[in-house]
């Protein structure tokens, strides 16, 4: 019964890719799905997570993240994420713009991984701040294994424990590491081991249990009790964002 249900996500899945590879990048939507406050109307501070599937026939296998703060009083969202296209005009491929946190990438529905707001918001703020810019893979960019737009959100996520971003078995990169085999988790609580992002194994109270072969992700998260697998993410009990 799991397998059939397994076997039925995955089509589903690769369905919505194949659907998308027709789509003109140019023309797809960009529109908010109304998971960020209004910045207009939101006076105290907000810092949220996201990942979206990837464009084309990658996003069978893989999400974009990025992260998004608002320092109190501010009138619009900074989101920060790795993109590997602006590399081909840029020495970063780190970019730091204003946009809708909540927008589909490039028509996909983008899911609010974590959140903080109000004063534990502000307090992150210059600590994200800080660890985007010392993101050490800023002139590098590869899909697979990393480093990627997952490896940024991790890099930031284990600077800013605090944040407990549990990021999906389907984002690829996250768990690229080089200079050692062993690091925090990408939560930035637990322990990785990982060999440049495709052999190794994570323990934490956020992600749980995962294996990592060859960029992809198989796990137990205990509480809420879910399995995690390559191209169809989480079965089970969602996990709910702190702030939420």
């Amino acid at each position: 019964m799991l397998a059939t249900g397994v076997l039925a996500l995955v089509l589903a899945i690769a369905a919505g890719a194949y659907a998308r590879m027709g789509n003109d990048w140019r023309t797809a939507s960009r529109e908010r799905v109304g998971l960020a406050p209004d910045a207009s109307r939101t006076a105290e501070a907000v810092v949220q997570v996201y990942a979206a599937r990837t464009v084309g026939v990658r996003g069978l296998f893989g999400v974009h993240s990025w992260v998004a703060v608002k320092p109190a009083n501010a009138p619009a969202y900074t989101v920060y994420e790795v993109i590997g296209w602006k590399l081909r005009w840029d020495d970063t491929a780190v970019s730091v713009r204003e946009r809708d946190p909540d927008a589909r990438w490039f028509g996909n529905s983008p899911e609010l991984l974590a959140q903080a707001r109000g004063a534990q918001a502000q307090a992150l703020i210059p600590k994200i701040e800080a660890a985007v810019r010392s993101y050490p893979y800023a002139d590098e960019y590869r899909a697979w294994p990393g480093p990627n737009s997952n490896t940024f959100t991790a890099w930031i996520a284990r600077n800013v424990p605090e944040l407990r971003v549990d990021l999906p078995a389907t984002a690829v990169g996250k768990d690229y590491l080089t200079g050692g085999l062993f690091a925090s988790a990408p939560s930035g609580s637990g322990v990785q081991l990982s060999l440049v992002g495709l052999l190794g194994v994570t323990a934490s109270s956020v992600e749980g249990l995962e294996i990592n072969v060859l960029g992809m992700t198989f796990g137990i998260d205990p509480w809420p009790p879910a399995i995690k697998l390559p191209i169809v993410g989480r079965l089970g009990a969602a996990s709910v964002p702190p702030g939420s």
